[in-house]
């Protein structure tokens, strides 16, 4: 019982702490205007948006050429060398524009139930992702693609919906966004 109530403290400290850190970041001054000044959130708003279309999209076209389903000219593994750079691209401007976007509403964000499994699918997904980009050379190699790399690639689908859905969401179950 006291081991329960002393991990219960922590992680009542623990989220105080992180909510403390995220009223600083909030009302850190560049985020304070951009927050405050329409036309520069919403750069980062497109910028956020836009960068998920080429993150989701290269994943979905790999993830459909390891199922079989499209480039059909071309081996997956020439296809996933091709788009895999789009990627992380994608990948790096979504991270950096969702911090700033996050930032602006951080202390609203931070408990939000929604917003936490958003995190989580995407970190999943993440996870597959690089499963699939690290094995699809292997993959290729095979006289055809094994049924647990479809698995993945499926898998790897389905979590980057579940991400867009939990993103969309945010705002109609939360009213966060």
């Amino acid at each position: 019982m006291c081991a329960a109530a002393d991990r219960d403290r922590s992680e009542r400290k623990r989220d105080a702490n992180l909510l403390t850190f995220c009223s600083w970041l909030e009302h850190s001054s560049w985020v304070t205007v951009i927050s405050n000044t329409a036309w520069l959130y919403a750069i980062f708003e497109v910028l956020h948006y836009f960068s998920l279309f080429v993150l989701v999209g290269s994943i979905v076209v790999v993830d459909l050429g390891v199922l079989g389903a499209v480039g059909r000219r071309q081996t997956v593994a020439q296809l996933a060398e091709q788009l895999f750079p789009w990627m992380w691209a994608g990948f790096g401007i979504a991270v950096l524009s969702g911090f700033v976007m996050f930032a602006t509403g951080a202390i609203a964000y931070f408990p939000d139930k929604v917003f936490r499994v958003k995190m989580l699918v995407i970190m999943l997904a993440v996870i597959f992702a690089i499963g699939v980009e690290r094995n699809v050379p292997k993959w290729a190699r095979s006289p055809q693609i094994p049924v647990g790399a479809k698995l993945v690639a499926l898998i790897s689908l389905l979590l980057w919906l579940g991400a867009i859905l939990a993103g969309v969401e945010i705002s109609a179950i939360s009213g966060l966004g």
